[in-house]
Order: C-alpha cells, then structure tokens, then sequence
C-alpha cells in the first residue's frame, strides 16, 4: 500500500510542453472604418434584411443540409473517441464464469481410484488491470482527445456560419438578377414597340433599312440578355436548393432587391476575431492537441507501469465453487521499460514537434486570412455605397437625355442614333446599378461571416439536436 501511495503522489508529473498561446502580431484598428455602427456583433443580422422568405430559407437549411448533419456527426465521434481514451485512465475491471468438460490422457497424466476423466470445471473471476499514468502519458492523450473534440464542435460552428452566409448570398443573388431580368424585359419591350413602328416607317419608304437594321440590332441585344440572367437564376436556385437540403427546383419569394433592408454595421476590433471565429477556434484546439501529442511521444521515453491482479475461484465440482478451498488470487506490477527501440520514440517525437509547427503556421494563417476578409468586406462595402450613389446619380441623368433625345428625334433635330445610343446606355447603366446594389448587400453578408460572432450560436439554437 505504501509503494501504491508513493506512485500515486509521483503521477502528478507530467511530461511535454503546457500549452500558452503563440505570440500574435494584431492591429489595433481596421484600416477602413464605416459609420454608423453598432457594438453588437451578435445580432441575427439576416433577419434585418426584412425578407421572411429569406429567414425561412435560413431555417430549412439549418434543419436539412447535409454538409452540417455531417459534421453533427463528427462531433459524436469525436465525443466517442474522447470517452475511450479519458477510460484508460482508470482501472479496467472484468468479470469471468466459466463451465467446461474435459478429459486429460491417462497417458500423460496418471489418474488414481476415484478421480473421474472426464470431469466438469466450473469457475468463476474477477480481474483487473490499472496503468499508472506516472509521466501524464495518458492525460496528455485525454487532453489531445478533448481539444480534437472541441475542434470538430468548432468546425460545425464553421459550417454553419458558412451555411447562412451561403444561403443569404444566394438569394440576394437571386433578387439581384430577377430585377436585371425585368430590366432586360422592359428594354426589350420598348424596343419591339419602337420596332414595329419602324418598320411600318420603312414600309412607308420613310426610313432607310439601315435606320431599321440600327433598332432591330438593339432589340435583339436586349433578347439576348435574357436567356443569360434566366440561366444564371435557374442555377442559383438549384444551389440554393441543395443548401437548403432539397432536389433542385424552384425557390418561391415574394421579396425584391429594392426592397431588401440594410443590416446595422457592426463594430469590433480585430483582437475580438479570436474569440468570434469558429476557424479560428478550430485551428488553435488543432495546434493544443499537436502540443499534448508531444507529450504523449515524450512520455513513451520512460518506464510503463501497470497493476494488474485477478481474484476468484475454481472446482471440479459447482458446490465447492465457494468454498475456500477452491479461493485462487494473484497479483503483479509489471514494469516495462525502453531500452532499445532502433529510433523509433525519437521518430515520433519528432513528428509529433513537426505536426506542431505545422499547425502553428496554419494558426498564424488562418488569422491573417481573418484580417483580411474583414478588411475586404469593409472597404467593399464602403466602395459600394460610394458607386451606388454615383451610379443612382447617372441613371437619373440618363433617363433625362433618353427623354430629351427621343423629343429631339420627334421634332426632327437628330437623328434616331442620338436616341439609341442614350437608350444603350441607360440599360447598361440600369444593369450596372442592379448589380451593385447586390454587391452592396452581399458586402454586409461577407462582413458579418468575416467577424464571426454570437449569431453562429443563435443560429445553432435552430438545429436539430441529433445528426440522424
């Protein structure tokens, strides 16, 4: 008992490195600031954009996509191998009974008047078996095994941060095109009434087929836009129909781009992308684990030591079974010890220190990829704002010269190329405005994915408890 006790007080050593988190090198502030902003990073900031056909979207894909299910269930065998390796910690203990007949040769084994051959055996045993973990061999596996585990709750946090962030950007996809398709309908309407009424001039001998060729070409250059933003719709659809967990198919809305809101823009620092990103998250349990690893090669340099014992009894006959004569016992410490190994314990130290490194590097990574789609998303979303205005102001202005340009042709001051040009350009320009009103949004998307945040967890409140 007093050698028991002894290596009991000794276990409290462990060897290998105690984790500390690297040395980083963090700015201060971002070097792009927008205002107003608000400090809570955690709002449900799909739900600001004032589309419930998107907030819907948002919970059917976290219900049934099948990229987050997945990792549900690595999360569950993750929790597994955790409970596997924390079990070696402790003594194992196993319970035996047993019945048999056998017959030994009388040849071999001489049996005298009244020994019977062949004979029943019956027994029963309890055996047991305990390492003690004197260099933390084993605690160093359990806490591995609790940062792996941690590591896949942070990689589903992951998923679903990219998942509302897909599903968001897609749709808003989808209502930037549909209002670039109804763009392309009108033009190609009023072209084909400025067609037909053409044509009826050149058959008056009016105008040339040259002036007929001009607006028949800028008709079918407005027909062919749309086959190309109806593709481009169908196929966002489909995207966001295996999103969401579903056949590809058609995505009923009722929302359109204008009408979208614009979320509030959070304020944060960059230091707070370590706590908010689940990657990051990820990441670090990843690199505590390679550390705890190296203890765990480290250990293997020295001594293994175990109890192990076995108590029971054993009889030729069942009523003599407890009786104590048929009582059996032993026990041993078993001491294992290194003492040629041909390099390979060095070997596996060393490759525990490089999957260290690696992971140290990718941290590092990973961090300064952080700060960089934050910064992308700021200055995109201030760039944004800055062309929409321009471009709101230039619309404007060519509808005014379409306008004056179509009253100068009629008087007879110009010709019908004044008006076409300026009606090219108002649809391109209407295109263009469309189309960054979309970038705008989907710069407030990106912003919030890139900060990470509280709202993972709201949104993970809206998933199912099991993977199955």
């Amino acid at each position: 008992m007093i050698f028991v006790l002894i290596l009991f007080l000794l276990s409290g050593c462990m060897v290998g490195p105690n984790y500390h988190r690297p040395c980083l090198d963090i700015p201060n502030n971002w070097e792009t600031s927008l205002s107003p902003t608000v400090s809570d990073v955690n709002l449900v900031w799909w739900e600001q954009f004032g589309d419930p056909t998107l907030n819907e979207l948002i919970v059917i894909a976290l219900n049934y996509n099948q990229d987050l299910r997945l990792a549900t269930c690595r999360v569950d065998e993750f929790l597994g191998l955790y409970q596997i390796t924390r079990a070696d910690l402790f003594p194992r203990v196993d319970g035996e009974s047993l019945y048999g007949r056998e017959r030994v040769s009388e040849s071999l084994t001489p049996t005298g008047p009244g020994i019977k051959n062949p004979d029943n055996v019956y027994g029963i045993l309890v055996s047991g078996r305990w390492e003690l973990d004197l260099w933390g061999k084993l605690r160093r596996a359990t806490e591995a095994s609790i940062a792996e585990l941690l590591a896949s709750e942070e990689a589903r946090q992951t998923v679903i941060q990219t998942l509302v962030s897909a599903v968001a950007t897609t749709y808003i996809d989808i209502l930037r095109l549909e209002e670039q398709l109804k763009i392309s309908y009108n033009t190609a309407e009023t072209r084909r009434k400025t067609l037909e009424l053409f044509e009826k001039r050149f058959a008056a001998g009016v105008i040339s087929k040259i002036d007929l060729s001009q607006i028949e070409s800028e008709y079918q250059a407005a027909l062919a836009a749309i086959p190309e933003f109806q593709r481009l719709i169908e196929q966002s659809e489909h995207a966001l129909s295996v999103l969401t967990g579903q056949n590809p198919g058609r995505i009923p809305r009722l929302g359109t781009i204008q009408a979208l809101q614009t979320p509030a823009i959070p304020e944060n620092l960059p230091s707070d992308l370590l706590y908010q990103r689940p990657d990051i998250g990820e990441v670090e349990q990843r690199l505590i684990a390679a550390n705890a690893r190296i203890g765990v090669a480290r250990a293997a340099y020295f001594p293994t030591i175990s109890l192990t014992g076995e108590y029971g009894s054993a009889s030729r006959e069942l009523s003599d079974l407890f009786t104590g004569k048929a009582l059996s016992w032993n026990y041993f410490v078993p001491v294992s010890v290194p003492i040629f190994t041909a390099g390979k314990i060095a070997g596996e130290v060393n490759a525990a220190e490089a999957v260290y490194c690696q992971l140290l590097a990718e941290y590092r990574q990973q961090i300064l990829v952080a700060f960089q789609e934050t910064e992308d998303a700021l200055v995109a979303i201030k760039r944004n704002k800055e062309q929409l205005d321009a471009l709101e102001k230039q619309v404007e202005s060519l509808e005014t010269y379409a306008s004056l340009a179509k009253y100068r042709y009629d008087e007879g001051y110009a010709s019908y190329l004044e008006v076409l040009d300026a009606e090219r350009s108002l649809f391109n320009a209407q295109l263009e405005y469309s189309e960054t009103w979309g970038n705008y949004y989907l710069g407030m998307v990106s912003l919030y994915k890139a900060l990470g945040g509280g709202w993972i967890c709201k949104a993970d409140h809206l998933t199912p408890d099991c993977c199955y």
